[in-house]
């Protein structure tokens, strides 16, 4: 499995552990890493994301909101919610990273780990903001 991919799979682990046991994010990274043993590069890009994520919830649960409409943040499932944080916050704040990957991966992940739906779901969602974000241009 690639690094990245690796990473991004640990992040929603380490999200949605936030979201269900309501705990902060650096309890839950401390607890997270006694139990798994990864490279460094995985665990440093699983950091950035998790952090990134979670230092910047509230734009991207609005994002989330503006391009889901008719579905509250909480209706959406944990799973799906979390890869579209995760996704969102690479589009939004990480330049480095082409969106086409995240986008790509985003459903990817969405399809190993979300329901049937999940992938076209994702898919859509981040569509609209790749587009509104002038990201479909590059």
């Amino acid at each position: 499995m690639k690094i990245r991919r690796k990473a991004r799979e640990l992040a929603l682990q380490v999200l949605f552990q936030i979201d269900v046991g309501e705990i902060v994010l650096e309890d839950t990274i401390k607890n997270f890493w006694k139990i798994e043993k990864v490279l460094p590069e995985i665990r440093d890009f699983t950091l950035r994301l998790s952090r990134g994520v979670m230092e910047n919830i509230t734009q991207i649960n609005e994002v989330i909101t503006k391009y889901t409409k008719n579905w509250t943040i909480n209706r959406i499932n944990n799973i799906d919610r979390n890869i579209l944080r995760i996704a969102i916050y690479e589009l939004l704040y990480c330049p480095d990273i082409p969106y086409k990957v995240a986008i790509n991966e985003a459903i990817e992940i969405a399809k190993k780990y979300g329901t049937l739906e999940s992938g076209k779901f994702i898919n859509g969602v981040l569509d609209k903001v790749a587009k509104e974000k002038g990201k479909d241009e590059k």
